[in-house]
This record gives structure tokens, sequence and C-alpha cells, in this order.
């Protein structure tokens, strides 16, 4: 579902120097430019559903205890053209609400505008969820958004 919903409406990206990383409600995508020509064997990536640690060549990249928990397990890492690593982290909490302002605890922090347009992104992504006929890829949103949004589910259907 996220997917299909990134296709069309963009990812809001959080600038770093070895990168970037963006989030959808359910996973955190971190991209990280290395040399060129850089193998798998030279890459050592340690993904923990409290930490992440990243040395390339021998250089730590980074190395932390990550914003929130994730599933370990379901983590990933990706070598592409042997120059960029992607690395895949699925949220434990799945929801709107859930928004990460940094990647890990206190750096790679994401600036207050990079954080207010990942916020309406997570809320308009939980409206597509709830309203699967609609298309909200392209919509703006105001009001209350920070925290996932207003709440909906009192109402009667």
């Amino acid at each position: 579902m996220s997917v299909h919903f990134e296709e069309r409406s963009g990812v809001i990206p959080c600038e770093t120097p070895w990168g970037s990383w963006h989030q959808t409600m359910e996973e955190v995508f971190i991209e990280v430019s290395v040399p060129q020509g850089t193998s798998a064997k030279e890459v050592k990536c340690r993904l923990g559903s409290r930490d992440i640690e990243l040395h390339v060549r021998g250089q730590e990249i980074f190395k932390g205890k990550l914003f929130d928990t994730t599933v370990s397990d379901e983590a990933t890492w990706t070598l592409e053209d042997k120059c960029l690593i992607q690395i895949i982290l699925m949220k434990t909490k799945r929801e709107a609400g859930n928004c990460w302002s940094s990647l890990l605890e206190g750096e790679y922090c994401a600036n207050a505008w990079v954080q207010d347009q990942m916020q309406r992104k997570l809320t308009l992504e939980r409206f597509q969820r709830e309203n699967p006929g609609f298309d909200f890829s392209g919509a703006e949103i105001s009001g209350n958004y920070d925290g996932g949004g207003p709440d909906f589910s009192s109402l009667q259907k």
C-alpha cells in the first residue's frame, strides 16, 4: 500500500552528510552514498531492533541508538550499483502518529520544516489507508496533523 502511495506522492527526505533517510507509516528508508566500486564484502551493517551500525571500507558511517524500535528480523540492506547502500527498517509502531524526528537519538534530526512535511505526509498516508477509494497523493493538509491527525474512530459509519 505505502509503495504505491509513495510512487504518486514522492518522499520527504532528511538530508545527512552521508546521504538521506525518509519514512512511511511502516518503514524507515536509509540511503548511503559510498565510493564507486564498493563491494558487499567491504560493507559491515548491523541492524538491531533498537540500534544500527554501518561501516564501509573500515570507516564508520554511523552507529547509535535508533529513534524508536524496529522489527530487527525484517530489516534489510542492499548495495546497488556498487555505489549506494539502501537500508529498510520496519517500524514496530505503524501509525501516522509515529513520525520519527531523527534517525538516531539526537543525530540526523529533521529540521522543523522537514519534520512538518513528514508529519503531513504520514497523515495523508493514514487517510489513504482509511479511504482506499480516494487518491490523497496530491492532497494538501492543514490543521491538526501533528501526532497523526484527527481521530475519526468514534464517528459512526
